[in-house]
């Protein structure tokens, strides 16, 4: 696991003044990696970091003499790809990279760094951001154990949680073709399904479409096929972690998912944050994690100290919901909700430790989605299926208008924010995407 350093000195300040403020996402303890363009331009997007309201273009600052010759190649194979190059190459590369940006960015630097780097700089406002990696595989997982007993508890008030969910963390391989970035748009979804009053099942646009709160967490060096990954190794295999958007039709779901699970329901579109904030970054808001007392412990294979220690991410997280009619009337969106990553019943690196134990061969740039992170209480739902309990209690917001779940021009914006006495906050940035009508 990484450690602190003197990265994470929360007084630490940039050259770059909106680096500096109190509410940017991205200080200089952060310096999260991303593949970005310039705006109206056609060429190939290139690895970046975010720093206050800028984007350093990290093969620029290679070409400056800023960061040294071994990363600038690695970083330059990069351009037009995504950031699978320096995923593979390992933590070591990684942190290397995260102390000269610190070198070059920070205020003791000073004017000298700030000339070099100027025509490095892009206004954050003048950038194409995209997803940051090529990704082979998506899993999501099942971790949100609030999440899933209020679920268990619409469709089996009896038995909300089937008995494998304390023991295996759950997972279901999604489809990669339909991941967007931060800003995606993507229409209503038509399938079939089935009215509980119906005789036979009906095509046409679903009624229940619905968002799920998650955080993704990105592989950066994968294993050979047939070598597990011991829990102890994990985390040398996570490159960072990103907010993650798991749309879902819930009439389809509740149609299709027995015996096999989610197929078309999830399959139509993912959003993905476009900055991946590293492992290191999130040093600092590390939680022990623990289990409710009287649940079982994890088996041996997913047990470490390390993991019980500092395994947990203290992660604040939010739904924000922007109707189209407030969008037209100037109207902010409205939050509908909070809740907490810690909360998780299974870590991310017992998450990979479980893909990998079967022997499958993990790759950089592969995804895994937490499933929805709700919290304990009725209000901290991380989906519309729960905070409507199955679209029976609309929930009405500011304007007036009501919702059991999405409507067409509707947008949803995830919210990441790592908050910890002591510490300089850090955030993941933009996560929204809009719902367009189904095709005619």
């Amino acid at each position: 696991m990484t450690d602190l350093d003197h990265t994470h000195d929360p007084a630490l300040r940039s050259w770059v003044d909106s680096a500096n403020t109190p509410e940017t996402d991205f200080p200089i303890q952060n310096l999260p990696l991303g593949m970005f363009r310039r705006a109206g331009s056609t060429g190939a997007f290139r690895p970046g970091t975010a720093i206050g309201d800028q984007v350093l273009d990290l093969i620029a600052a290679a070409e400056l003499g800023v960061l040294s010759e071994g990363l600038g190649a690695v970083l330059r194979t990069c351009e037009g790809l995504g950031l699978n190059p320096l995923m593979a190459v390992g933590p070591a590369l990684r942190q290397q990279l995260r102390h000269e940006l610190v070198a070059a960015l920070n205020a003791d630097a000073g004017p000298v760094q700030s000339k070099t780097l100027a025509d490095a700089l892009v206004p954050a406002a003048d950038v194409e951001l995209t997803l940051p990696c090529r990704i082979g595989d998506y899993t999501d997982f099942y971790a949100g154990i609030h999440h899933a007993t209020t679920v268990g508890k619409l469709f089996r008030p009896d038995n909300p949680l089937l008995p494998n969910y304390k023991w295996v963390p759950i997972g279901y391989h999604g489809r990669v073709s339909s991941i967007g970035v931060s800003g995606q748009t993507f229409r209503r979804p038509v399938g079939q399904t089935k009215a509980p009053d119906a005789e036979v099942p009906s095509v046409g646009p679903i009624k229940r479409l619905d968002y799920e709160l998650e955080v993704g967490a990105l592989v950066g060096t994968g294993n050979e096929q047939g070598h597990p990954i011991a829990i102890a190794e994990a985390e040398r295999h996570l490159f960072g972690l990103v907010l993650l958007n798991d749309w879902s039709a819930r009439d389809i779901q509740a149609w299709e998912y027995q015996p096999l699970g989610p197929f078309l329901s999830k399959s139509f579109a993912t959003t993905l944050s476009p900055w991946v904030v590293t492992m290191e970054a999130l040093a600092p808001f590390r939680r022990a994690f623990t289990r409710p007392e009287g649940d079982p412990q994890p088996l041996p294979y997913l047990d470490g100290a390390a993991n019980r220690e500092r395994g947990a991410f203290g992660i604040r997280l939010e739904v924000h919901l922007q109707t189209r009619a407030m969008r037209d009337a100037g109207v902010a969106p409205v939050k509908l909700m909070e809740s907490e990553f810690a909360d998780a019943y299974w870590t991310v690196a017992q998450m990979l430790t479980h893909h990998a134990s079967n022997g499958c061969n993990l790759q950089p740039g592969d995804l895994f989605g937490s499933g929805t992170m709700s919290g304990r209480e009725a209000s901290q739902g991380g989906s519309l299926l729960e905070l409507t309990q199955g679209g029976k209690q609309p929930i009405t917001l500011p304007n007036g208008e009501q919702r059991t779940f999405l409507q067409d021009g509707d947008s949803v914006a995830l919210v990441g924010r790592c908050e910890t006495a002591g510490r300089r906050a850090i955030g993941f940035g933009a996560c929204i995407g809009t719902v367009l009508p189904a095709v005619a």
